[in-house]
């Protein structure tokens, strides 16, 4: 190793998530130095290079999230009155959702949360404290005693690399790309019932490599009276004729489940009485919450159960299967378009919207899908505790009232335990559950002393994290890992003996308030 490719930091946060970005800003907030690598060339995770609003749950607005995710929150609110042309009555909404879109109380474009996160970001960026490198991947690490002592990471456009060295390794990435490089035990995929006890878990053996789908979104909008079909895409004909054995009928079609009863429903693009309008449910453009003519139409994310892919991972597989299944990914969803433009059944009896318009702009890319694939499930780590389905089910067989108290919490969280479907050609896994607390055992490794986990990869299983794994819950994980680092560094002690030793965790857990952070719920409603 030489010096000159060599760089140092307090903390070295490998890629730039929603959970990255939230551990950048804590960790720099205390003070220390800070290096950020991200894949893609936007910063943001799910919420920017994946094109996925806000999954919140329905007490976002007064409780059961950060300060910090509130003021983003408020941001984008300020982000659309500043700058945009919005009704009077959109302008006086002090609770505005740009999208209205009925899944998130605030979606809104890709481009929106990419300027605020690096406004949040800016000022550090500015001073010199935060060191942001995208399009950078790491491709190796190494270690001595149970700790990392530096990360290689490499361009990928210029394919030079570069050594970061630091107190500590957070990994932010979307699938836990650094854990196997580190020597972090981890686990992945389907976990059996005979290894934690969980209902929903799989008979038999685990099944490492049954994971949820992914997903590559896109952004549309529609012109009536306008052609814009796209080119028939090359895998369109498999694409049409496919159909998974637990589904109703052919993938491309307005038909899917209902994921907690199972049950076929019939969608609709555009609202129709008495169906489940697809096109509003990321919504994440309302043309009406702006004056006449800023947008030419409203505009969606398509992020819908026609899109889902699920005939193969992309963790821990060879680069050449890895490869073909994100380019099958891609073209699913371009035959979801070319379909809906040409073939898809219309309420009037005629057949395609060639209206429909792919917005390669609201994305950023040239083939108008998102940067990155949408990623539900990544490796985990083995921690020093696990969240399991009997912490937090709140379905009629569990004797839960609410969820398992924590007492090393770290954050709360709210969803539904909701699993789409999986590699394993399993169907949607999608129970109730309570508001849940975020562990710090959970964010912890069994072994390995100074990487943290920010993102999906902490110690949930495969049934808890469909319910761990969105926005607000991401957002206050990838925080506390930021703030747990650097109070580590700080006080010269182990997140482990943090956890453990009652004197630190007690001023950890209230430095956490000091910085905005819920540690309970005020109920124990489930969802």
């Amino acid at each position: 190793m030489t010096t000159q490719n060599v760089t140092k930091a307090d903390i070295v946060i490998i890629g730039g998530s929603l959970g990255g970005c939230t551990a950048a800003l804590s960790a720099l907030k205390m003070g220390k130095q800070v290096i950020m690598t991200e894949e893609t060339d936007w910063i943001g995770g799910q919420l920017t290079n994946q094109a996925v609003p806000p999954d919140e749950h329905k007490w976002i607005e007064s409780f059961g999230c950060t300060r910090s995710y509130r003021n983003f929150r408020d941001n984008i609110r300020k982000y659309y009155k500043d700058l945009f042309p919005v009704t009077q009555k959109a302008r006086e909404n002090d609770r505005l959702n740009p999208g209205t879109a009925n899944v998130s109380r605030i979606s809104h474009e890709p481009r929106a949360a990419l300027h605020v996160l690096t406004e949040m970001l800016a000022p550090y960026v500015n001073s010199g404290k935060l060191s942001i490198m995208t399009e950078h991947i790491p491709v190796h690490a190494e270690t001595k005693d149970d700790a990392v002592t530096a990360v290689t990471v490499q361009g990928l456009r210029t394919g030079k690399q570069l050594v970061l060295q630091g107190a500590y390794f957070i990994d932010a990435t979307e699938c836990g790309d650094l854990l196997p490089l580190a020597g972090v035990e981890y686990v992945t995929g389907a976990e059996s019932k005979q290894d934690l006890g969980e209902p929903h878990a799989v008979d038999g053996p685990a099944e490492p490599q049954n994971m949820q789908a992914f997903t590559y979104c896109f952004a549309m909008d529609y012109i009536e009276g306008e052609n814009h079909t796209i080119e028939r895409p090359a895998e369109y004909d498999f694409w049409k004729d496919y159909q998974a054995p637990f589904w109703p009928t052919k993938q491309l079609s307005w038909y899917g489940l209902v994921p907690h009863t199972l049950e076929p429903i019939e969608y609709s693009l555009f609202p129709e009485p008495g169906r489940f309008s697809l096109w509003e449910y990321r919504q994440i453009i309302d043309k009406d919450n702006f004056e006449e003519g800023t947008y030419d139409s409203s505009i969606t994310i398509v992020n819908w159960p026609q899109n889902d892919y699920w005939l193969g991972s992309i963790i821990d597989v060879s680069e050449e299967e890895r490869q073909h299944h994100l380019y099958m990914a891609k073209q699913l969803s371009l035959s979801l378009l070319y379909w809906m433009q040409t073939e898809a059944p219309r309420p009037d009896g005629g057949k395609g919207y060639p209206g429909l318009r792919l917005r390669k702009d609201v994305v950023g890319t040239e083939d108008g899908l998102a940067k990155y694939p949408y990623i539900r499930e990544a490796r985990r780590i083995q921690s020093l505790s696990t969240v399991t389905e009997q912490h937090i089910s709140a379905q009629p067989e569990s004797p839960l009232t609410a969820a398992v108290p924590f007492e090393d919490s770290v954050g709360v969280g709210c969803y539904r335990i909701d699993l789409h479907p999986s590699t394993g050609l399993n169907t949607f896994i999608d129970i109730s559950a309570y508001p849940f607390q975020i562990p710090l055992g959970s964010l912890i490794p069994v072994r390995v002393k100074n990487v943290l986990p920010a993102s999906k990869n902490i110690g949930t299983t495969h049934i808890t994290n469909g319910c761990y794994r969105v926005h607000p819950s991401e957002w206050n994980i990838g925080e506390a890992a930021g703030h747990l680092s650097a109070y580590c560094m700080t006080k010269q002690v182990t997140p482990k003996e943090v956890r453990e030793n009652k004197v630190y965790l007690t001023e950890f857990q209230q430095l956490l308030k000091d910085q905005g952070f819920e540690l309970e719920w005020p109920h124990t409603h489930s969802v």
